[in-house]
This record gives C-alpha cells, sequence and structure tokens, in this order.
C-alpha cells in the first residue's frame, strides 16, 4: 500500500532498540518519516489521526530515552499511539488498523508488549501509571513508569485524584502532559526551554538538594534561606511556567516545552529520568502536525474515514442517508427554538454527538463541560431542580462512567434529565471498548427510569419530543451509530404514549419481540420466513422500562414460542425483562433471547460484527426457523 523505497529508515525500525543508538539527525529523518507513513496509510484506512501526528516526537523520544518495554509507557485512551504501534513491531500491520481481525485504534494489552495498560476512555493513565509505579516500589524495581496524557483528558476528575494521590505517595512516576490547546503561543517557547532545561538538570537539583540539607541544620536562620529561596524559585517559575498547581499536588513541574523539538525532549527526558518522586513534564505539541489539512483544526481528522491524501477531503462512502446524530442534532434545535428552558450538554463532544448544531443556532443553551461525564450528569440534575429541561448527549459506552451519579443525582430525587444515546450496540472500528451494549442492562435496573429506543429516525424525532415533554423524573432515548433508514421526515413532532408499543407485522406461527434497529432486520427475516411457510408477527415494542404488559399479555395469549431482539447484551436486558415478566405471571411460553453475547466483541465494520454475531437479518431469520421448528 505504500512505496518502501521512499523511506530511508523506518522499515529497518523493528523494536524501539533499533532507534537508541540515533544521532539528532536520525531522530528528525525517523520522525518525518512515521508522519509520512501515517499519510499514506490513514488515508486509505481512516482511524484516529490528528492526535498521532502531534505525538510522533514525543513517542520517539520515550522510546529512545526510555529502556521499553522492561520501562513502562501507559498512554491515555491511545488516539496518540499510532506512532507508539508503528516503531513498536506493528509498522506492517498499520493497513488492518481498525478492521477485523487486524491492530486495535487503542492501546491493547494482548496486541503488544509494549501497551502497557489498555484504553479507549480518557484519563485513566496517570491512575494505572501510579498503580504499576507502586507495584515496582513493593518489587524493589527501579523501572520507571510514564503516563502520557493529553490536555483534553485533564478535564476529567479521575486524573486529578490521580496526582493528588501520586504526590501523597511520593511515588517514582514520571507524568507527561501533551498539551495541543491551540492557543499556546510558540513565541513562549524559547525562554520555557531554558528554564526548564536548567530545572531539570542533575547539577541544579543536586545544588537545590545540597543547600535544602544544609539550611534544614541551621534553625531558625536555616529556615529564613529556604523561605527565600522558595520565593526566589517560585517567583522564577511563576513567571515562565503555569506549573504551581502541579507543585502544590507534590509534583516536580518541568515545561512548557517543544514537543516537536526532539533533541530538547531527548536531553530533558535523560535529565529527568534520574529524578525521583512524582514528576510532570509539561509539552506542547500541534494536533495534526506536519500534515496541512490537518493542522490547526481541533476537530478535523482527530478521527477520520479514508481520506483524499492530497486534500485531506473525506472520501464518498456512497451513502446519502443523514445519521442518527444528525437527526438528533436537528430535532433538538428545532425543540430548543420552542423551548427556551431546554438546554444540550455534552462532554467534550459536540460534533459527535450532534450538538454543534444547537451550539451553532442557540449557543446560550449549549454547554460542552470537558471530559467529565459525571460532571455533566449532576451538572445536568442542577438545572432540573430549577425547571431547566437539560438533554445530557452522550455515547453509550461514555454513559458508564456516570452510572452513579445517574442514580444518586438524578433518579433518586426524580429530577426531569433526558439522557439521549449516541452510538448504542455495536460502534465498529473502534471496538469493544466503545461498543455500546450494556445501557439497557444498567438503566433497566434503575427505579422510576424510563428507557426507550427507536426503530428509525421519525420515531426517534418524536421520542425526544416526548422526552422532553415528559414530567415524572428521568428519561433516556438509546440509538444507533451510523445512517439511519432514509426515511422522509415531516415537520413537527408527535407523543408517544410512554410504555407502548406498536404491531409492525401481523402473523399466526411466531412473535418477535423487537426494540430499535433490530425492528428493520426483524422485518427483512419474517419476509424470508414467509417464503418457507412460516407466519412472523414483528411488533416494536419501543420501550424497554416500561414494558408494553398488555401487548405482553396478548402476544403470550396468542403465540407459544417468542422471540425477543435487542442490541445489548442479552444478560440483564431487554429480553430479560420479558422474561422476568413472563414468569412473574405465570405464563410458560418458550422465549429465545436474541442480542450481544456474555463476551467483549471485537472491532470490525458494524455489518461484519452484525453478521458474527447472527444479529442481523440472515442470522435472525436463521435462529427464528430453527426455534419455531425445533
Amino acid at each position: 500500500m505504500t512505496n518502501k523505497s521512499k523511506y530511508s529508515l523506518l522499515f529497518d525500525i523493528n523494536s524501539p532498540k533499533d532507534i537508541r543508538d540515533f544521532d539528532l539527525p536520525q531522530l528528525k529523518t525517523l520522525c518525518s518519516e512515521i508522519r509520512e507513513y501515517m499519510v499514506d496509510i490513514i488515508s486509505q484506512t481512516g482511524g484516529h489521526f490528528g492526535g498521532g501526528l502531534g505525538a510522533v516526537e514525543l513517542t520517539v523520544a520515550l522510546h529512545k530515552v526510555f529502556n521499553t518495554p522492561q520501562d513502562k509507557i501507559v498512554f491515555d485512551t491511545g488516539h496518540q499511539a499510532y506512532p507508539h504501534k508503528i516503531i513498536t513491531g506493528r509498522r506492517d500491520e498499520l493497513v488492518t488498523i481498525r478492521q477485523l481481525h487486524g491492530l486495535s485504534g487503542f492501546l491493547k494489552r494482548t496486541e503488544s508488549e509494549y501497551d502497557v495498560f489498555g484504553a479507549g476512555h480518557a484519563s485513566t493513565s496517570i491512575s494505572a501509571a501510579l498503580g504499576i509505579a507502586e507495584a515496582n516500589r513493593l518489587k524493589k524495581s527501579d523501572d520507571r513508569v510514564v503516563a502520557v496524557i493529553g490536555d483534553g483528558a485533564m478535564t476529567g476528575g479521575m486524573a486529578y485524584e490521580a496526582l493528588n494521590n501520586s504526590g501523597y505517595l511520593k511515588s517514582n512516576i514520571i507524568v507527561v502532559l501533551n498539551d495541543n490547546n491551540m492557543s499556546i503561543a510558540p513565541n513562549i517557547w524559547q525562554i520555557s526551554n531554558y528554564f526548564t532545561e536548567m530545572l531539570a538538570h542533575p547539577d541544579y537539583n543536586r545544588v537545590k538538594g545540597a543547600i535544602w540539607e544544609l539550611t534544614g541544620k541551621l534553625d531558625t536562620f536555616g529556615d529564613r534561606i529556604r523561605k527565600a529561596a522558595s520565593r526566589l524559585e517560585t517567583g522564577i517559575k511563576a513567571v515562565v511556567t503555569p506549573g504551581l498547581l502541579f507543585e502544590a499536588l507534590g509534583f516536580k513541574y518541568f515545561g512548557p516545552t517543544n514537543g516537536h523539538n526532539i533533541g530538547q525532549l531527548v536531553s530533558q527526558f535523560e535529565h529527568i529520568k534520574k529524578l525521583k518522586g512524582p514528576i510532570l513534564v509539561h509539552v506542547l505539541t500541534e494536533k495534526g502536525k506536519g500534515y496541512k489539512p490537518a493542522e490547526g483544526h481541533i476537530q478535523r481528522l482527530h478521527a477520520s474515514t479514508p481520506f483524499n491524501k492530497e486534500t485531506g477531503e473525506a472520501l464518498d462512502n456512497g451513502s446519502k442517508k443523514p445519521s442518527y446524530t444528525s437527526i438528533f442534532g436537528k430535532a433538538l434545535t428545532e425543540i430548543v427554538k420552542d423551548k427556551k428552558n431546554v438546554v444540550g450538554i455534552t462532554a467534550a463532544m459536540p460534533d459527535g454527538t450532534g450538538l454543534n448544531i444547537l451550539q451553532k443556532e442557540f449557543p446560550e443553551n449549549y454547554y460542552d463541560v470537558g471530559i467529565a461525564e459525571e460532571h455533566a450528569i449532576t451538572f445536568a440534575a442542577g438545572l432540573a431542580t430549577e425547571g431547566i429541561i437539560p438533554v445530557v448527549a452522550v455515547y453509550s459506552s461514555f454513559l458508564q462512567r456516570g452510572f452513579d451519579q445517574i442514580i444518586h443525582d438524578v433518579s433518586l430525587q426524580k429530577l426531569h434529565v433526558v439522557f439521549a444515546i449516541d452510538r448504542a450496540g455495536l460502534v465498529g472500528a473502534d471496538g469493544p471498548t466503545h461498543h455500546g451494549n450494556l445501557d439497557l442492562s444498567f438503566l433497566r435496573i434503575i427505579p422510576d427510569m424510563v428507557v426507550m429506543a427507536p426503530k428509525d429516525e421519525l420515531e426517534l424525532r418524536n421520542m425526544l419530543f416526548t422526552a422532553v415533554e415528559y414530567k415524572s423524573g428521568p428519561i433516556a432515548i438509546r440509538y444507533p451509530r451510523g445512517s439511519a433508514s432514509g426515511k422522509e421526515l415531516k415537520p413537527g413532532f408527535e407523543l408517544i404514549p410512554i410504555g407502548k408499543s406498536e404491531t409492525v407485522r401481523q402473523g399466526k406461527d411466531l412473535a418477535m419481540l423487537a426494540v430499535g434497529n433490530m425492528v428493520a432486520f426483524a422485518e427483512k427475516a419474517a419476509e424470508m420466513l414467509e417464503t418457507e411457510g412460516i407466519s412472523c408477527e414483528i411488533v416494536n415494542m419501543r420501550f424497554i422500562k416500561p414494558l408494553d404488559e398488555e401487548k405482553l399479555k396478548e402476544i403470550s395469549g396468542k403465540f407459544k414460542k417468542i422471540i425477543t431482539l435487542e442490541e445489548n447484551s442479552i444478560v440483564g436486558g431487554f429480553g430479560a425483562g420479558v422474561l422476568e415478566y413472563l414468569n412473574a405471571n405465570g405464563f410458560k411460553n418458550e422465549i429465545k433471547i436474541v442480542g450481544l453475547p456474555d463476551y467483549y466483541i471485537e472491532h470490525g465494520t458494524q455489518k461484519e460484527l452484525y453478521n458474527l454475531i447472527g444479529i442481523d437479518a440472515e442470522g435472525i431469520y436463521k435462529t427464528a426457523k430453527s426455534f419455531y421448528l425445533g
């Protein structure tokens, strides 16, 4: 897929050991070639792109200076880890990134010994690295541990909990803050680099330590010298660094450093790796560095489908149907136009959730709280106490992080908070860290929670309207990633009666109770069954909680065999709820629960995964036929 002849060094690198003797010109050449290779491959395959381009020099410097994999590098999230994969023996496999049976788009322990800690969600690296550092202490090991965390992940409270605990324990941990905030000006780098080099140098720290030890023996006079020295050092740092917060948490702070100056990074890490205790290195990088179409764009090419290498524009995938995400965003904006007490809340995902549409039209009704899902939910609860109707737009897998807040801060107080749950079910290439396979299970157990799933985009609009109008407590809508059905949308909205289903196909032999996009698959499967003389009734249940008990009684009396269909774990989900109801009420029907299996599902396209698991139309047809005839 790429011309190897244009690379002078890259294809000789099979592990970090191969770069440890490189001089500065070779390191610079290698960084350029890694960028070129990423553009070559990711333009054809798609993947997370901008973050990795910005972290090339940082990644190369870390692997040159530290003795990986004995020394450990813990990356936060993994968006920026493609250069790490390239120089740790997975260069040739990059063409399989995020594809079925190919490389994961994130860090994965089973993929490589260099992937120390698996991560697809943000703000976990410092906690994990601290655990590894303390394990080293208990084992009397001198191996070093480095956590690499992006500035966006520093909005997550977990990162500060870990920083605080690291300072308290005085652990030997190095935290690298990869700061790609576009507003930081390049002209501060020169003076900052000078002081950073000075503060990191072992001679400076040796003299500083000797002064501290000597003055400790001089009673009151020594205390005055110490205080004067502290004021001097603090004054210097306050002028040239923003590190006082981190030092207050018990860290030695170094930076900001130009994260694209490979020589500076190597020199600094060589000094710092000899120091003990908690250390924070503040590195300034540019997301998308080295590729013009990505430079200067915070959102663009963060994660990309295949694109034109020359322009950066996405290739046409042939689909003209709008996504569920955009339909939700437009519907919410329409609702806010008439109801100014409705607001949208996102945790750093305005484009990914469709709230960018609301942000543009009604910025006063839009909140981005950063990568802080727990805060987003309790913030929404606070708004709800004052008559505001908050719509929290969040990916299913990220909503897991706010489980306690949903219970304690929202449900327990019966507050009217709307949860718009995007990426519910199998998301495809992002894989198990992002699959939304648990939301029906964990939401269904929460008292007073209403949970619904639309069969198409028209029903999504009406469910959102219904959720906003609902006044009795928390209510959730879950919908899948990707294109909707292409159904023509009519203006306005309609209320959907809470807990009421609809029969979309009459039958006499077998019943299928489906929720969400499983309804469309069920209808196609029913058509296939019809050709073999099996008449199947399809019910769009719509509500996972409360269930339509009247419809369940009717179906149970009419059909001996019932199949439930959901794109959620079969453990504790919609089918489990139906089974619980039938058992509690003495029904003796045969039930087949079809959904996601009780194991973590790998990455691949949605179509591939549906087929692999057997929840597409063909799979449902085969299951239903076997169940009916068995």
